[in-house]
């Protein structure tokens, strides 16, 4: 099947594009390997709520129901998007997950699928940038009877037995695991070389994405100076992080381990029964078959636009602005580049209709 345009990733980011696409009347669609929309949020842990409240969660041209002051949580969202896609009769095609797209031989691109294979004239890569978590070496140097999981595959506290439990990485996924680990009871070592600058949910009686509004650091360019030092912070928001270092162990990065033991940069060691990796991502484009990832895997990209004609990115985190991979502001950048491709696409020369057999 031949289309002008295919969307890789049915999350906020493809949905919105999707939205805009529709009403500059580019047909596309959207391929996402999930069964439902909205299922990349169903399965993160199970107490997640977001930092912005409804009224900065909402994607274009549909508010977020609900309290507007109140923060979702990761359910809530979920349901959001699917509704999203309803409302809008957006053409998700589910359980179709790309195995490969490389391009074609006469122009634009072969997208391989789960479900079949398809040639698009552009391609749109908007599955995010938390792909594949970063487990340190070290992980595999610990004995089997101290459980480990990733962060991805943390649910609750349940999930981990024993009474000390180490979360490994002083990001927000991490400081929020370890605080909930220390309100079940748990012994909690919370293992970070350092923890970012913390900031309130709440600041001088309003949230703190109102005041990011207001001040408009969520538009921030990627490329300015003040926009730099943002993003090389990466600041914990909402977490009373002075409360929770008076009730877990605090202690420096992990350098090394042994049987149940982990091995401190100090020096020190610190016996657990299981551990939380909560230390980042990695992209993974193994199936992107067009030269444009740098030696790491992550996409050679500005604003969004690659080198290879017809192939862009959207939803990555500072993709041109401060809000670019966040729900209620990925819609900006969701926007500028339907318009882009409406552009090429009314510039592009008619492609002759199929041949119809006599």
């Amino acid at each position: 099947m031949d289309l002008d345009t295919v969307i890789v990733g049915g999350g906020q980011a493809g949905l919105a594009l999707g939205h805009h696409l529709r009403r500059a009347g580019v047909p596309f669609a959207i391929l996402d390997a999930h069964t439902r929309v909205g299922d990349a949020w169903r399965h993160r842990w199970d107490s997640l709520t977001l930092f912005t409240p409804r009224r900065f969660s909402a994607l274009p041209g549909l508010p977020f129901p609900g309290d507007p002051d109140g923060h979702p949580g990761k359910d809530e969202v979920a349901d959001y998007l699917a509704g999203y896609a309803a409302h809008f009769d957006l053409p998700v095609r589910l359980g179709c997950r790309v195995t490969s797209v490389r391009p074609g031989a006469a122009g634009g691109f072969t997208v391989d699928t789960s479900t079949g294979t398809l040639r698009a004239q552009r391609v749109v890569v908007a599955a995010g940038a938390f792909h594949t978590p970063r487990i340190p070496d070290v992980a595999g140097k610990l004995a089997p009877r101290v459980a480990q999981l990733r962060s991805t595959a943390y649910r609750n506290p349940e999930q981990l037995p024993g009474p000390v439990v180490a979360v490994v990485g002083g990001g927000n996924t991490g400081v929020q695991i370890a605080a909930e680990l220390a309100d079940h009871g748990r012994r909690v070592v919370l293992a970070a070389s350092a923890i970012g600058p913390v900031l309130p949910q709440r600041w001088l009686g309003r949230d703190i994405f109102w005041w990011f509004s207001r001040l408009g650091s969520m538009r921030l360019s990627a490329e300015s100076r003040l926009g730099r030092r943002i993003a090389a912070q990466n600041p914990v928001i909402g977490t009373d992080v002075a409360g929770l270092l008076r009730r877990v162990d605090r202690v420096g990065r992990v350098v090394n381990a042994a049987g149940d033991e982990l091995l401190l940069a100090d020096g020190g060691r610190r016996r657990v029964d299981a551990v939380v990796w909560a230390t980042g991502f990695r992209p993974h484009y193994a199936w992107l078959e067009v030269p444009v990832l740098d030696a790491s895997g992550a996409p050679v990209q500005r604003a969004g636009v690659t080198d290879w004609p017809g192939l862009y990115f959207l939803g990555l985190p500072w993709q041109r602005a401060r809000g670019s991979a966040v729900l209620g502001w990925v819609g900006r950048d969701a926007e500028v580049l339907a318009g882009r491709l409406a552009q090429e696409q009314l510039a592009a020369p008619a492609r002759p209709a199929p041949a119809v057999p006599a």
